[in-house]
């Protein structure tokens, strides 16, 4: 693949970065024709911030767009404003200005992003790693209409995805929530099948520092009446219903789920652990609130810890 062309402009300002998109514009290294949206993205400045780039860079290739990646640098250091453009090649389908803040500028993202701002474009914000208490009420996240976190990655993630519900605002999504988009999608597949019982009771397990295993407790804990068991152990959900079990499990490593029902032989089926980039993705397709990721939040205060 073509590399990107990328242009370093060091200690600069955002007057002079601006003027430089102007000139990469212009000589046909970039148009903002087409771009759907503008993500920012709030990171560190360390060596993940390659990868959060890259996992961009992959999700603008459904979804054109700016992308603005504001990694925040040393507080304690000398303030200065670093910056970098990245276009075309593996750059996606997107403009990518990389902006590196030291000293007092890591305290003023918003102001530093605000230039940038695609006119007439929906903005929409995500914090790859450490993610603000209140996303809805960061600087940055008052200016996005849809604002994407991760607890995946968090020291206690657990904590975090069950404090998502005290900060929700309509617009918020986790992307713990995403990666059990196709395991939702198979559950719900399989009690389309007769018989068409009610489930009286889920137990759900997997590693205890699994958020998106969470995420699937609250979520069937929020759509059944009995009663929701959150394990540690294999990856693997229960179902039970009446007149036996579904059971959907898939070892931790694996690329294959064996799906189990009573009177039918077991199925095997594709349910590999989904990338950043896939999810965010998919982030991207909707930017309406997502109510039923509000009402999985809710579901996880009734779901049982053992």
């Amino acid at each position: 693949m073509e590399k990107a062309v990328i242009i370093d402009i060091p200690s600069t300002t955002t007057e002079k970065i601006n003027k430089k998109l102007v000139e990469v514009r212009e000589t046909g290294g970039a148009v903002t024709l087409g771009r759907v949206l503008t993500l920012v993205v709030c990171t560190l400045d360390s060596e993940n911030a390659e990868d959060v780039i890259d996992a961009a860079n992959e999700a603008s290739r459904e979804h054109p767009c700016r992308v603005i990646v504001v990694a925040r640098g040393d507080r304690s250091a000398e303030t200065r404003l670093d910056a970098q453009i990245r276009v075309g090649g593996d750059a996606g389908a997107s403009e990518v200005v990389v902006l590196r803040l030291h000293g007092e500028l890591a305290d003023h993202e918003s102001s530093v992003v605000v230039p940038f701002l695609l006119p007439d474009t929906p903005v929409v914000a995500w914090w790859p790693d450490k993610s603000p208490p209140f996303p809805a009420q960061d600087p940055v996240g008052r200016l996005a209409i849809r604002r994407i976190t991760d607890a995946t990655g968090a020291r206690d993630p657990l904590a975090t995805i069950k404090s998502r519900l005290q900060s929700y605002t309509a617009g918020d999504t986790d992307l713990a929530w995403s990666r059990i988009t196709y395991w939702r999608a198979l559950l719900t597949s399989a009690l389309d099948q007769p018989p068409y019982e009610r489930i009286v009771s889920a137990t759900v397990s997997g590693l205890a520092e699994e958020p998106a295993v969470d995420m699937i407790a609250g979520w069937l804990a929020s759509r059944i009446d009995g009663p929701v068991r959150r394990v540690a152990g294999e990856l693997r959900v229960v179902l039970e219903r009446e007149s036996g079990s579904v059971t959907l499990s898939r070892p931790q490593t694996g690329k294959t789920a064996t799906l189990s029902r009573l009177g039918a032989p077991d199925s095997l089926v594709s349910l590999a652990r989904r990338e950043t980039r896939d999810c965010l993705a998919e982030e991207l397709r909707r930017l309406d609130p997502d109510e039923i990721y509000h009402a999985a939040l809710s579901g996880l205060t009734k779901v049982n810890y053992e």
